[in-house]
């Protein structure tokens, strides 16, 4: 279904930007639909902030909240791993949609990139969606938080809406198996502009992390 959206759609790429947006939130519809044949369905709880800018910090387990999550926040502007760029026709739509690629290895240069490219969306108010642990990561494993969140939080002066969710355990990581099940989305309490990086970061953290546990708790139950 993704090879026909990106052959049909590919003389879209020729449009404004808006319109590869539209492409992307049908992407995720479709997708959705598909996963539902497969037992595979959703709920999101609490505050989406669609009525505003802001930095969704979701966590990652799968490709899920890369494709239907994203479609569901409205086509915010993803930050990437470069890699992601340089796929086969697709990686066309990731660039032609705005997203911010960054460079995993790249150290202090990626971040002052990152910090360019927070500038330009602090003139021109898009919401972000950034995956703050850097990569997919599988339940129940721990993995570190990233600050490159941090420096879209410090320099765009944005909210950042936490986001848990337990995706993992439908669509696995780096797996073409999937498996029925609901996957659980938890909007939390907004983190307000102000806070020093290490506040920030536990913060971030603390929250999704907790939220996190209680969904994978209730799924053993």
């Amino acid at each position: 279904m993704t090879t026909l959206i990106v052959v049909l759609f590919m003389p879209l790429l020729l449009l404004p930007r808006q319109v590869i947006w539209w492409v992307a939130r049908f992407w995720g519809w479709a997708t959705s639909k598909l996963l539902y044949i497969c037992g595979i369905d959703h709920d999101i709880i609490g505050d989406m902030h669609h009525d505003e800018t802001v930095i969704y910090a979701a966590k990652h387990q799968s490709a899920w909240e890369t494709i239907v999550l994203y479609a569901a926040l409205k086509a915010p502007i993803t930050v990437m791993k470069r890699e992601l760029l340089f796929l086969p026709f697709i990686g066309f739509f990731f660039l032609r949609a705005g997203c911010i690629a960054v460079n995993r290895a790249g150290g202090m240069k990626a971040l002052r990139e990152l910090r360019a490219a927070a500038l330009q969306i602090r003139e021109n108010p898009r919401s972000i969606l950034i995956f703050p642990q850097g990569t997919r990561v599988m339940p129940r494993t721990p993995h570190d938080y990233q600050i490159g969140v941090f420096t879209l939080y410090d320099t765009t002066g944005f909210t950042v809406i936490p986001v848990a969710l337990d995706s993992g355990r439908v669509w696995p990581r780096n797996s073409w198996l999937k498996f029925p099940g609901r996957v659980q989305v938890r909007f939390l309490e907004p983190i307000t502009p102000g806070l020093t990086r290490k506040q920030f970061m536990s913060t971030l953290e603390t929250r999704i992390e907790s939220e996190v546990a209680i969904l994978e708790a209730s799924e053993v139950t």
